[in-house]
């Protein structure tokens, strides 16, 4: 349950969410470059290889792809570990202006978190400790003001206890 950690006061956030990795920007093209913006971090930190970019890509295009979206303008873009995961790493990037996920007006997001775990196990405590997180009301209303980058860590950090 790292993420909880992460979320329950920053002690593993360096260790997952390395610098630059939080991410905001006013508006996006679309679902596909706020993948590419959300993966650029882990990318260029090598935790990541191309191939897991678009293994997320192909699961958000294929029909239910929408099942990404959290709830409350949050998406968690991720494919399984085997499709190119390397270290398991966290990136984070929120947007002014909502894009569709997969293109669908029922799916608007702000803020998609781009989650590579290197097994399964991992996978799912993320998954798990992110609903958690989102599950706060106070939390929700802090992701939907955030306006900076530093704003976006400050919120991930900060966790309502």
């Amino acid at each position: 349950m790292w993420l909880y950690e992460i979320l329950q006061g920053g002690k593993v956030l360096e260790e997952f969410l390395r610098p630059g990795a939080v991410l905001y920007e006013d508006n996006v093209e679309g679902w596909q470059q706020a993948v590419d913006e959300a993966a650029q971090p882990l990318l260029d930190a090598g935790t990541i290889r191309p191939e897991y970019v678009d293994a997320i890509k192909e699961s958000i295009a294929k029909p239910g792809g929408t099942y990404m979206d959290l709830g409350s303008g949050v998406a968690l873009a991720h494919a399984r570990p085997e499709a190119g995961v390397v270290q398991t790493s966290l990136s984070a990037l929120h947007v002014g202006q909502p894009f569709l996920l997969a293109d669908d007006p029922d799916h608007p997001i702000t803020t998609m978190f781009c989650l590579a775990a290197e097994d399964a196990n991992k996978h799912l405590s993320l998954m798990q400790a992110l609903a958690t997180f989102l599950s706060s009301e106070a939390n929700q209303e802090r992701l939907a003001k955030v306006s900076s980058s530093q704003e976006l860590e400050s919120v991930l950090t900060a966790v309502e206890q």
